[in-house]
């Protein structure tokens, strides 16, 4: 008869590939990321029949402020939306033009004249 082997095999060793034994945190990478930039890009095309219906660029960029004046990208600053200074310049620029203001040794001028009134209609006759 045949015995039976009742030990128990340990499972297989598995080597896995070394841990780095400098650990970073989220603030060391994102540091990282925000110094140096990243940029992610992708492209979305939608064909039927080889005719492009639409395409979509998409165009993704992660990076401090500083960085991205650094490259000239700095629409923000122009934005009337994300700059007061922007919003002034537009308000001023979109002002009806107003008279140029008298000089000091100028005299003033004179009140500009008022229209004459328009005469009025005498009140159309009743038929009796």
């Amino acid at each position: 008869m045949a015995q039976i082997d009742d030990r128990v095999t340990p499972p297989p060793q598995r080597h896995y590939p070394p841990t780095s034994t400098r650990s970073s945190s989220v603030a060391d990478i994102l540091e990282r990321v925000l110094d140096k930039g990243i940029v992610i890009t992708g492209d979305i095309k939608i064909n039927l029949t080889n005719v492009e219906l639409l395409t979509i660029q998409i165009r993704l960029i992660i990076c401090s402020v500083e960085r991205a004046q650094e490259m000239g990208l700095d629409w923000w600053t122009t934005n009337p939306n994300f700059s007061s200074r922007a919003r002034q310049q537009l308000s001023a620029a979109q002002a009806p033009a107003a008279a140029p203001a008298p000089s000091a040794s100028a005299e003033p001028a004179a009140p500009a004249p008022r229209a004459a009134p328009k005469p009025r209609r005498a009140p159309k006759a009743k038929k009796v």
